[in-house]
């Protein structure tokens, strides 16, 4: 199937993800009864923790302050109380004397499905008010299973504190910039779902007054004074207590017996409770009886550990009794990128109104099948918002799609939510643009749900969305299959970014979409597109003082956009190299490639272009001390300016000119060629530039000993100044009215 959707063409959505079928894709499933599927609701910054105690984590770094707490939390009160002596109790460093160098490593140890996530968050919630800078919570594991890689984790860090981090910067110098924002906080620290120590210690705050919190499924080796707990089931009072949640407490009253044997069945795991909770209530005239009793039935599978078992069999006793069809669409949730899903992402999956999607993911909710959450104040968004598939699920799902689907479904219905992303994408950058222009006529042909009533509603949309849609583009540069796709996307979420928060802010964000486009153009050898992200990335690089790298990746870009043959790419890319060498201070070769630039630029006749690559070498030939060079290529640009009727520009040049017949030791000159650029000035209407170049002037004659005429040419800057300053409060006063 390689290159079968790049061939065939991207997969578009229905005309209107609003129209078709609203009936359900769970029709028949919704539960009823008492309690059913009922949420918590957190407060701002926090994720949601459901009925059966577990968190839901969020895709990003998400931080919070004090505030009320989730109240839904059940058992574990011998752990909560361990937990709480381990961060009273001496560390080894403080036991002789000396005080502990670094923050208190707490790690909550188990298997997924015991609610290790939500003991870490209760733990959380109850020592919040002891961290005044907030508790602040990131993901050390994708939900595939993949490592996230230090630098990211840094960066959502980072971001909770508002510290604006360099695009580019490596795992060293971030984790750097980690410690020292923790060095003068008082942070709680959440690290959920850690594959090893070597994750997690990077992180640790060089600060005994912060507090490290890791959830992970193993020991933490290596990491001093780690205070482990482990967690097994449940006990069996605060599992029959959960149960009842979900049932009410007559069907648990009447047959007490058969909710411990229910409870032993489920082997204390709160995921797999939650699972049969969700079920018996959408059965209100089943008995916990039968519900053990089908669960008996089912066969182990001796394939999988036997600490999973209990919640596989109770994932398959739910996942038989769906219909079909969304039987289907669950399956089908594996394919959510960072494992979050929303209406939009739910339509495109199954080919659904979005109307049916919304329902389904609220039937799934209370089966114990989905979690709401995915972000900082989720639940203050409306009816579009995110819901987390649990991680412990998503190996079951993709057992499930793999057995039961065709690779061929699979990736239409991955195309279909990626086509889905760019189309609302589009609609998230073209409402930024002014109304009547082109972009905001096609938002207004666009279906109601893919519209946005505001800038600022597109604006938290994006925010809200950033870890899935990041996610989304790295899984489809992975999949390989989809490069169309996922260029598409890229380039869609580019523009959004920069639409709405500037090139600037979303740099860190940019540079890693810029690194996917070079993955795909060099795996599919669009060496066009090469050579553009290679400048880009190079240009972030500058920006960053990383001149070397900028130089390597310019080079780069150099050789594709010769491979191309694109003129464009490779007078950019020789302009850049020059100017990397004169940010190194190499002032010859700099010279060099802005002179092979400028050659390409005169060859095609690019004026504009031509009279800002002679002024790059008026400016480094003045660097190098070669004065003569420089006041040529200064001249050189005055005529290109004055071709192109730029008054202003061609003043600038002028005064550039000066500059250099000044430091040439030529002073007369120097006045003469000022005094002309004053001119050229006052004829563009430039008021702030004649006042600068009669400044220069007045320096001009200062130094040639006329104090009187300087003098003179001081007040004319001054009144120009003076003029300029009261039409700006002119006309700031008119727009005000």
């Amino acid at each position: 199937m390689a290159g079968l959707y790049d061939e065939l063409g991207p997969v578009d959505d229905p005309d209107d993800p609003d129209a078709g079928e609203d009936t359900p894709v769970t029709a028949g499933i919704r539960p009823v009864g008492a309690g059913a599927g009922t949420d918590a609701v957190a407060g701002p910054g926090r994720s949601t923790t459901g009925p059966h105690g577990s968190a839901q984590p969020s895709a990003g770094a998400a931080r919070s302050g004090a505030g009320p707490r989730p109240a839904e939390f059940f058992g574990r009160v011998r752990e909560l109380k361990a937990l709480h002596g381990d961060i009273e109790r001496a560390g080894l460093n403080t036991i002789s004397g000396r005080k502990e160098p670094r923050a208190r490593v707490l790690l909550i140890a188990g298997r997924p499905g015991a609610g290790r996530t939500a003991l870490a968050e209760e733990l959380a919630g109850q020592l919040r008010d002891n961290y005044p800078d907030g508790v602040v919570r990131t993901r050390l594991t994708e939900p595939g299973g993949e490592r996230v890689p230090t630098e990211r984790t840094a960066r959502e860090i980072l971001g909770a504190f508002a510290v604006t981090t360099p695009p580019g910067a490596g795992e060293d110098e971030l984790s750097e910039m980690v410690r020292e924002a923790l060095a003068v906080r008082r942070v709680l620290l959440f690290l959920d779902d850690a594959a090893d120590a070597e994750q997690v210690d990077p992180l640790v705050p060089d600060n005994p007054d912060c507090l490290v919190v890791a959830v992970a499924q193993g020991p933490l080796t290596g990491i001093p004074d780690v205070r482990p707990c482990t967690l097994g089931g449940m006990d069996a009072k605060a599992a029959i207590e959960l149960l009842a949640r979900f049932t009410g407490a007559v069907r648990i009253t009447v047959d007490p017996q058969a909710a411990e044997s229910l409870a032993e069945e489920c082997g204390g795991q709160p995921a797999a409770l939650v699972l049969i909770g969700g079920w018996l209530a959408a059965r209100p005239t089943a008995s916990v009886a039968d519900a053990t009793k089908r669960l008996r039935a089912l066969p182990h599978d001796s394939e999988r550990p036997v600490g999973d078992r209990p919640l596989a069999r109770a994932f398959r006793l739910v996942y038989e009794t769906l219909p079909p069809s969304a039987a289907r669409v669950l399956r089908l949730f594996a394919l959510a990128p960072a494992g979050l899903v929303d209406a939009h992402t739910a339509s495109a999956l199954a080919g659904c109104s979005v109307s049916a999607a919304r329902t389904a993911l609220a039937d799934f909710t209370a089966l114990g099948l989905l979690r709401r959450g995915g972000g900082p104040a989720a639940e203050e968004r409306a009816a579009d918002d995110q819901y987390l598939v649990p991680g412990c699920l998503l190996p079951l799902l993709r057992d499930l799609l793999e057995k039961h689907d065709r690779e061929s479904e699979v990736q239409l219905a991955r195309a279909r939510m990626l086509e889905r992303t760019v189309r609302l994408l589009q609609s998230c950058r073209a409402i930024t643009e002014p109304d009547g222009s082109p972009a905001r006529k096609r938002l207004a042909t666009l279906p109601r749900s893919l519209r946005y009533p505001t800038t600022a509603a597109a604006a938290e949309w994006l925010d809200s969305r950033q870890p899935a849609l990041l996610a989304s583009a790295r899984l489809a540069v992975a999949d390989g299959e989809l490069d169309t796709l996922a260029r598409r996307l890229i380039a869609a979420l580019v523009r959004a970014l920069a639409a709405h928060r500037g090139t600037e802010a979303a740099a860190p964000e940019l540079y890693g979409l810029h690194q996917l486009v070079l993955d795909i153009a060099e795996r599919r050898e669009l060496h066009r597109e090469q050579a553009a992200a290679l400048l880009n990335i190079g240009d972030l690089d500058a920006q960053t003082g990383r001149t070397q790298d900028a130089l390597a990746r310019y080079r780069a870009a150099l050789d594709a956009g010769r491979a191309a043959n694109d003129l464009y790419a490779t007078g950019r890319a020789m302009e850049s190299v020059g100017g990397a060498y004169q940010d190194l201070q190499d002032w010859q070769r700099a010279a060099d490639w802005y002179g092979r630039a400028l050659a390409q630029r005169l060859s095609r006749g690019e004026r504009a272009d031509e009279a800002r690559l002679y002024g790059r070498l008026g400016t480094v030939h003045t660097y190098a001390g070669h004065y003569g060079e420089a006041l040529r290529s200064w001249r050189a640009a005055v005529a290109v300016h004055r071709r192109l009727r730029d008054l202003p520009a061609q003043a600038r040049a002028l005064s550039e000119a000066a500059r250099v017949q000044e430091y040439a030791g030529r002073p007369q000159e120097s006045l003469e060629t000022c005094q002309e650029a004053v001119e050229w000035a006052r004829l563009a209407g430039d008021v702030r530039l004649q006042a600068a170049l009669q400044l220069r002037v007045a320096d001009t004659l200062d130094r040639l000993g006329d104090p009187t005429a300087a003098r003179l040419h001081r007040a004319t800057a001054d009144r120009l100044l003076e003029t300029e300053g009261n039409a700006y409060e002119i006309r700031s006063a008119t727009a005000g009215e």
